[in-house]
């Protein structure tokens, strides 16, 4: 999947992955390593509104600063707002919206008939964003339109040259996507909303498809159908998708990581599924990576993502609600055109309905 998303990048981390840090060029410098991705994430200074990185595109995109680019006092604000919809009593009170869409998504499975993960992933992601936001907007207008805004400014987050047009493109796709979560909202609320929805939407439809994918190519149904075992298998998957497996950041000052010189102005190239090594140590929930490894698909400090809780939950009724039909792959589409590697569609079936176990 990824070098069919993106050939170029994914084959030259993977020259690059047996370094902890590789410096690309004079500007740029690859972070493979889990206590390097650490490092410069909790003690390099960083530039949160640089050009290229996801603080950068927020601030590009929409007017103000947003809760990826923001320090100090501004950032914990923002994040205390974002904790009362994302914490534990928020996501509790987000599990019926999409459970209701999983029961009804998953139905046909037990009819025999074939069902797209991802349409199931893109509704369930909006109708969260939809009940977290307290906007009227349709779920799937809503999943579309965080998904073309992080489409169009992906350039901005991965090496390259970015071609003519790309920032207007992407500030107009972020525009509409404002006004659809909120038309009346402040420049700077509708700036963190769209970022919100924006991170919701595209790690949701990233993850959720790819992890069952992951189920049934590697028979751990039965795993994800103990719920015992399933809380650690949710945390290893999460581990080896990395819905965000890299993360674009730009030094602030001179430092060093694991004897690598960074100087100010320098590109780092986080590779979070290198960092939780989710190239080397498949999923097991009876032997799972330590929370620290695992966790490291988020993030590490105090910018670490606060949708943490939130993936861990949907992935948890997602898998619960599968395992039942042990559903194999029977069709999967790579989507070349999202902004997080995906699936366009992943078409799952059956093996048996749950009433053939009674």
């Amino acid at each position: 999947m990824y070098t069919r998303a993106h050939p170029v990048l994914f084959a030259l981390l993977a020259v690059t992955r047996r370094s902890a840090v590789a410096r690309l060029g004079r500007g740029t410098v690859l972070v493979h390593g889990g206590d390097a991705y650490r490092h410069a994430l909790t003690r390099v200074p960083l530039d949160r509104a640089a050009a290229g990185t996801t603080g950068g595109a927020a601030r590009e995109l929409s007017a103000g600063g947003a809760l990826f680019d923001q320090d100090g006092a501004g950032h914990r604000t923002a994040r205390r707002v974002v904790a009362d919809g994302l914490g534990a009593a928020g996501v509790e009170r987000l599990r019926p919206v999409w459970q209701e869409v999983l029961d009804r998504r998953l139905a046909p499975l037990g009819a025999g008939h074939d069902v797209d993960l991802v349409l199931v992933a893109r509704e369930m992601a909006g109708a969260t964003v939809r009940a977290l936001l307290g906007v009227t907007a349709d779920p799937e207008r809503i999943a579309g339109a965080a998904a073309r805004a992080a489409a169009a400014a992906v350039r901005d987050h991965v090496p390259g040259p970015r071609p003519p047009g790309t920032a207007r493109a992407a500030a107009a796709a972020t525009a509409r996507l404002e006004a659809l979560l909120a038309p009346a909202a402040p420049g700077g609320e509708s700036a963190l909303r769209a970022m919100l929805a924006v991170a919701a939407v595209n790690t949701t439809v990233a993850a959720l498809p790819r992890a069952a994918a992951w189920c049934a190519d590697a028979a751990l149904w039965e795993q994800a159908a103990d719920d015992r075992l399933r809380p650690a298998l949710v945390a290893e998957l999460l581990r080896v998708t990395a819905p965000s497996p890299l993360l674009p950041r730009v030094a602030a000052a001179d430092a060093d990581l694991d004897g690598c010189p960074v100087r100010a102005g320098d590109r780092l190239i986080l590779v979070a599924r290198h960092a939780a090594r989710a190239h080397v140590d498949p999923p097991d929930a009876h032997r799972p990576a330590p929370s620290a490894v695992s966790r490291l698909v988020f993030g590490a400090g105090p910018h670490t993502c606060p949708g943490a809780r939130l993936a861990h939950a949907q992935l948890d009724d997602v898998l619960a609600a599968l395992a039942p039909y042990r559903p194999t792959v029977v069709r999967a589409r790579v989507d070349r055109r999202a902004a997080l590697p995906s699936w366009r569609t992943l078409t799952v079936r059956a093996a048996w309905a749950p009433q053939e176990e009674r």
